[in-house]
């Protein structure tokens, strides 16, 4: 089976981000496999030349996964991840159209640009409410509170602490809300005017970037990650029970490391004893993750 087959099999069970079950969504994405740098330039071939939307699919599916990894970076802007990755995904497929295989580079070190641009205009659409009100109290407060100061504009303490115990929060939440209400929106990806401080930064140039934040890279490094530990919990299975024990107490224990005097208590031989059979596991461990 192709690895262009194989993507297609998995697209009939990818469910959508929004579909209330993203953990279901970003496992199947996960699985879904990467193409190689000649079958992606195959592909990308016949969508530029014959307009084949099936190699457009495929590129796609092929590159979700990372979609997701960008996306997650965003998730400290209060914004549901589905949300971001969906965003992302528009950016993805916009990339895809604009691809020209000709340049010699993989598809997503291009993408990553359209993917990062669909989410920051997100961001932007939604910056101003995620900033206003991020919990249930704030948000009760925010609808309230508009209609209050309409009344009574700038707010006394005496004013601020009757609103507070109508709401059922602190005065400080009050405060707190009184001072974003009179703020203004700031431009998402302001460029400085005419006049202004050329050393004038918006929200967008605090955004990170640079080659350490390469999703492909990340991706791989995670997968490799996952990858070991797997391999070593599957190593850890063919040694007794002993040996595991010994490991585990002296390398994996998150309590501490254990001497070598007192496992030799437990199992009542000698220390040098234990640093012999530590050994062997180690060794056992070693011929038992390398790959066949």
């Amino acid at each position: 089976m192709t690895t262009a087959n194989a993507i297609k099999l998995h697209s009939q069970r990818l469910p959508a981000p929004q579909s209330g079950s993203l953990g279901a969504y970003v496992q199947a994405v996960s699985g879904i496999p990467v193409l190689d740098m000649d079958e992606e330039q195959r592909l990308a071939r016949r969508l530029r030349d014959d307009s084949d939307l099936e190699a457009a699919q495929t590129l796609v599916l092929s590159n979700l996964r990372f979609v997701v990894h960008v996306a997650r970076g965003y998730a400290g802007y209060g914004l549901p991840l589905g949300d971001l990755i969906q965003e992302g995904n528009v950016g993805l497929m916009k990339a895809v159209k604009r691809f020209d295989p000709d340049v010699g580079v993989r598809l997503i070190s291009f993408a990553v640009h359209w993917i990062r641009a669909e989410i920051h205009e997100f961001i932007l659409r939604n910056w101003r409410i995620v900033k206003v009100a991020t919990t249930k109290a704030q948000r009760k407060l925010f609808f309230n509170l508009r209609s209050a100061k309409k009344r009574l504009g700038w707010l006394n303490d005496k004013e601020v602490k009757a609103v507070a115990d109508d709401l059922g929060v602190k005065p400080e939440t009050v405060l707190q809300m009184e001072r974003r209400l009179s703020g203004s929106d700031v431009s998402y990806n302001a460029l400085p005017t005419a006049g202004d401080d050329e050393n004038v930064y918006s929200p967008e140039d605090y955004l990170a970037t640079g080659e350490e934040y390469d999703p492909a890279a990340g991706v791989e490094n995670g997968d490799w990650e996952s990858h070991q530990h797997s391999n070593l919990s599957r190593a850890l299975t063919t040694l007794d029970d002993r040996s595991r024990d010994i490991l585990n107490r002296r390398w994996l224990n998150e309590d501490g490391k254990t001497g070598l005097a007192e496992l030799g208590q437990k199992y009542g031989v000698s220390a040098e004893r234990i640093r012999q059979l530590e050994n062997s596991a180690i060794q056992k461990l070693r011929k038992a993750m390398v790959p066949a």
